[in-house]
């Protein structure tokens, strides 16, 4: 198999450094990055990977609810559980698949996906991604986490046995990731104690919650739009990225419930962006990043899956960026996306233009 060869300003490593570079391809691995003097008018990016996502709420998307945060998601009675128990497994389905599609378009190449409805849920969440260049890792509930990646928790204060839950997953192998700190922090350090491999939110987190997080290496996924449309944020301190990143926690990006917001990380990026005022570079790496939680490659660099964006910028209007990282998190679209390059599982890879 002949190589491939992308041309463009790279950001290369998890520095995300901008050079002039050509990223050779070949049998979905990335073989060389070779550095040049002058590049094509192209931008090379790492692809997005949303740390946080319920695909299954497509069916109740903008469906205008109203209500506090227990009674919107959650379990067993929230809005979101009524309405995905009276959806039909077809329209369930074909949702997951209209989000996944959408992510995919916009330069997302995997999520990490909380389902709901047991081993059938997680079973539709699997037909929904069928042949989609998009690696979803299922983290199941009700029972699902049997046959799922692993268990994606509500909260320790919804789930009895959340301990059991959790050892039995840990016993196979699997992924465990847990709600917490989204209204409050009353169940953070019951959270923090199963050693998880992914906490999300973190919304009223205390500053020793976070340090534990820093210290025991726990990354954190944040999804801030969600949290202001939830009505659990209203500042910049909540959630508190700023102070995650200057503790060293490792923050992660998602978007949460399709129900209320788009499964976009661009959209995602400059809403933080403009409202956290944190650094471009620190949030693209954070959009990028979650890859490398599920044991996949997040970084352009040699031996790396090959798994990143080329980036047209004369598309957007924005040749003339003298920033192209403070670009591709204030601006970027996916108009202006010219060829995504996908490798899902080492032997394979989509190129998509």
């Amino acid at each position: 198999m002949e190589p491939s060869i992308f041309s463009g300003l790279a950001l290369l490593g998890p520095d995300l450094e901008p050079r002039p570079a050509d990223v050779i391809v070949q049998a979905g691995r990335i073989v060389a990055v070779e550095e040049r003097t002058h590049a094509p008018d192209r931008w090379i990016c790492p692809a997005f990977f949303n740390a946080h996502t319920h695909l299954g709420d497509t069916v109740a998307m903008d469906v205008g609810a109203h209500g506090d945060l227990a009674e919107l998601v959650r379990p067993p009675d929230g809005l979101k559980h009524r309405m995905l128990r009276a959806a039909s497994s077809d329209d369930c389905r074909h949702g997951m698949r209209a989000s996944l599609e959408r992510m995919v378009r916009g330069g997302t190449s995997g999520c990490a996906d909380f389902r709901e409805g047991g081993e059938r849920g997680i079973e539709l969440l699997r037909e929904a991604g069928r042949g989609l260049a998009c690696r979803v890792v299922g983290l199941g509930r009700d029972g699902g986490e049997v046959v799922a990646d692993g268990v994606g928790v509500p909260s320790t204060r919804d789930l009895a046995d959340y301990t059991g839950v959790v050892r039995r997953v840990r016993e196979r192998g699997g992924f465990v990731a847990l709600h917490a700190g989204e209204r409050d922090p009353e169940d953070v350090d019951s959270a923090l104690d199963c050693r998880p491999d992914l906490v999300v939110h973190m919304t009223h987190a205390t500053d020793r919650q976070l340090r534990r997080c820093a210290d025991e290496g726990i990354p954190i996924a944040v999804c801030p739009r969600s949290n202001w449309r939830l009505g659990v944020a209203e500042g910049a301190e909540h959630p508190p990225l700023r102070k995650m990143l200057d503790l060293g926690c490792r923050v992660l990006l998602g978007t949460d419930n399709v129900m209320f917001v788009s499964p976009d990380m661009t959209e995602e990026m400059m809403f933080a962006s403009f409202v956290y005022r944190i650094g471009a570079d620190e949030l693209l790496r954070a959009a990028v990043e979650g890859a490398t939680v599920t044991g996949s490659s997040a970084w352009i660099e040699s031996g790396a899956r090959a798994n990143f964006l080329v980036i047209d910028p004369a598309r957007g209007g924005v040749a003339f960026s003298h920033d192209p990282v403070a670009s591709l998190v204030q601006r970027l679209d996916s108009s202006m996306i010219e060829t995504k390059v996908f490798n899902l599982q080492d032997e394979s890879i989509k190129t998509i233009f």
